[in-house]
C-alpha cells in the first residue's frame, strides 16, 4: 500500500515529532511517500513548482491519504482538494487546542472520513480502523 502522508510544513513545524511518530506508525502498512514530512528539517533546494509536482504524483501514485489538520495549512488543504478529486480514500485527524477548530470545509466535507483525537495512541488506533475498511 501506497500511503501520502499530509501535515504542515510552511504553515507551521510545531507538530513534526508527532508527524514522524504517525509516519513510523504508518510504515507498518506500507509505504509512506512522504516521509519528509516528520523529518526535524525539510530540505529547501528545491524550487516550488518542483515541489508541486513531486507532491502531485506521490498523490495520483497513493492508495490513501492521510493528513494531520490541526495546523492550518493552505498546502494540506490543496492537497486534500486534489486527492478529493482523485477520488482518493482520505483521512483527515486533528487535536482541538486552544479554542481553534478545524476547518468546516475539512470536517463538513463528505468526502473525507475526520476525526478529533487526544494524543498518539488514540490516532493510531483510528488509523487501524480506517486502514482496515
Amino acid at each position: 500500500m501506497k500511503i501520502y502522508f499530509s501535515g504542515s510544513i510552511r504553515g507551521g513545524r510545531q507538530d513534526a515529532e508527532l508527524y514522524a511518530q504517525l509516519i513510523d506508525f504508518l510504515k507498518s502498512f506500507g509505504t509512506v511517500l512522504t516521509e519528509h514530512i516528520g523529518y526535524a528539517s525539510i530540505d529547501d533546494s528545491k524550487t516550488d513548482r518542483e515541489i508541486h509536482d513531486e507532491d502531485v504524483q506521490w498523490l495520483t501514485d497513493s492508495d490513501i491519504v492521510i493528513a494531520e489538520v490541526t495546523t492550518p495549512s493552505l498546502g494540506v488543504g490543496y492537497e486534500i482538494g486534489r486527492a478529493v478529486e482523485m477520488k482518493k480514500r482520505i483521512l483527515c485527524l486533528y487535536r482541538t487546542s486552544n479554542g481553534k477548530n478545524v476547518s468546516a470545509m475539512i470536517n463538513g466535507s463528505p468526502h473525507l472520513s475526520c476525526f478529533e483525537y487526544k494524543n498518539i495512541d488514540e490516532a493510531k488506533r483510528i488509523i487501524s480502523k480506517f486502514i482496515s475498511e
